[in-house]
């Protein structure tokens, strides 16, 4: 659904509603889309390296990847 500015205008309390519950609502000028109305979501925390130091192990059993299989996920076979 493309809604014009001036309509956006008129009913931008119901449209940031419906926004609030999830819908996304497209912006136009002339009936073609310009913008988006999306839900806003808290940027994450940035992660820090080493944050998790000496509390996460490696099993004793695990096995290093093979080449091949490297090979297969990244698409070099």
């Amino acid at each position: 659904m493309v809604i014009n500015v001036y309509e956006a205008k008129t009913r931008l309390s119901e449209l940031l509603d419906r926004v609030g519950r999830g819908e996304e609502v497209v912006l136009g000028r002339a009936g073609r889309p310009v913008a988006r109305l999306v839900p806003y979501r808290p940027e994450r925390e940035p992660r820090e390296p080493g944050r998790l130091a000496g509390r996460i192990t490696v099993a004793p059993d695990f096995d290093v990847t093979p080449d091949e299989l490297l090979d297969a996920f990244e698409g070099s076979a």
